[in-house]
């Protein structure tokens, strides 16, 4: 029978295989927050305003046509594969409506917003809130 042989991802960085499915990840937020997912081997871009952010997300989610799949010479590194993009709360504050089109659109990336360094932002609801609102359920 002999050792079984460990299969090598050729794509490490991003990627967590579970049940044949690999799931490409993408971070935007500020600088320490990206320092932190790349340790886990997400890789990211930092912004720090409105202008960086709606550039990166732009540059991610119009880097490659739909219907081949070919990437485009702009996209970000890391980023090209991208299944699900995780934002921070200002940042998707900054991009607004452009993110809000691009949900309804149902395209990749998946977008997931997540509390910044500095915590939840004061009148935003967790995620956990919504879906109790959503099905009725108030303790």
């Amino acid at each position: 029978m002999g050792i079984p042989r460990r299969t090598v991802n050729p794509h490490p960085v991003n990627t967590v295989q579970k049940s044949g499915i690999n799931m490409q990840y993408f971070f935007i937020g500020d600088q320490e927050l990206v320092t932190a997912f790349n340790f886990i081997g997400i890789q990211g871009a930092a912004v720090r305003d409105a202008d960086e952010t709606v550039s990166v997300f732009r540059r991610i989610t119009e880097s490659r046509i739909p219907q081949t799949g070919t990437v485009l010479p702009d996209a970000l590194p890391g980023a090209s594969g991208c299944k699900v993009l995780i934002i921070t709360e200002e940042a998707a504050d900054w991009i607004g409506q452009l993110l809000v089109e691009w949900q309804i659109s149902g395209r990749y990336p998946l977008v997931v917003e997540i509390p910044g360094i500095q915590g939840k932002l004061p009148g935003r609801k967790s995620l956990v809130d919504s879906i109790h609102e959503a099905i009725g359920i108030h303790i």
